[in-house]
């Protein structure tokens, strides 16, 4: 019998197609990946990957073991589900992943708020740009700025978030407007709604900073080091000043998403509960 901890590596590494990237992936070095993989060979008497000088090629047969191995995993995600499902108490830790604005801003200043609700119920929150697989049990449940169009996840639109340019008064007051210069979003968003708008008001103006994070450019914007596009809660909690915007304006909703499986169940429920409340009260500084 083979190792499952060593067809789950390989697994990771038929999907990122290099050691580098599954190292990431799993978060350990790239030489612990490369050992589960000539372990998984062993076990198995068979070529997985040809190895090369400068990287790693996955085989035919290392390919067909990929396939029937993301079945595999497939199917122990459907068995975790499923005994979640079964679950008929508020005992236990739910994963919610959300960006990591909204997390900051708006469900983290609440969390005692669940402590005192249930007790004995435990909420890993993640802050992740990135769609979690719910499939794959990577969040219970997922916050997102778009709806979902798997057919086994459900979602609920909690609210609509709007977004402004910010920037901090005593730069808007000092610079003319055809001098302002603005901070964007990094390459990862570039497709982004949220990027089109920015690269739309700041017309032939100059991007000063690119970040993935709204967070770092609500601070650079607070330095006085140019306009960004932020949502509404997070440009008051920084004590920014809007500025007119040029034509339509931008809106983004927010959906919870949750999978099927477990969407009855008494923790997963209380904790829907939970974030819906928290986006029908205000940010707090």
């Amino acid at each position: 019998m083979f190792d499952w901890e060593d067809l789950r590596y390989f697994i990771v590494f038929a999907h990122e197609r290099s050691l580098s990237g599954a190292a990431r992936a799993l978060k350990v070095d790239h030489a612990t990946v490369a050992r589960r993989i000539s372990a998984l060979e062993s076990s198995l008497n068979l070529k997985l990957v040809d190895r090369r000088p400068r990287a790693y090629v996955i085989t035919e047969d290392g390919e067909r073991i990929a396939q029937l191995g993301r079945r595999m995993e497939n199917e122990s995600f459907a068995v975790q589900r499923t005994a979640l499902a079964g679950q008929d108490n508020y005992v236990g830790e739910v994963t919610v992943s959300a960006p990591p604005a909204l997390a900051c801003a708006l469900i983290a200043p609440h969390l005692n708020e669940l402590r005192a609700n249930y007790p004995q119920l435990s909420l890993q929150l993640i802050g992740s740009l990135g769609s979690a697989s719910l499939s794959r049990r990577e969040a219970d449940i997922a916050v997102r700025l778009s709806r979902p169009k798997e057919p086994d996840l459900v979602a609920r639109k909690v609210a609509t978030i709007p977004f402004y340019l910010y920037a901090s008064a005593d730069y808007l007051a000092a610079t003319a407007a055809q001098d302002l210069v603005f901070i964007a979003y990094d390459e990862t968003m570039e497709q982004s709604p949220q990027q089109a708008w920015l690269k739309q008001q700041a017309g032939d103006r100059s991007i000063l900073l690119r970040s993935n994070d709204l967070n770092i450019q609500a601070t650079a914007a607070q330095a006085g080091a140019g306009v960004a596009a932020l949502p509404g809660f997070l440009g008051e909690r920084y004590g920014l000043q809007t500025m007119p915007s040029v034509g339509a304006g931008l809106t983004r909703d927010v959906w919870l998403v949750v999978h099927n499986d477990i969407r009855h169940t008494p923790a997963v429920q209380a904790v829907m509960g939970f974030l819906v409340s928290c986006f029908d009260k205000p940010a707090r500084a």
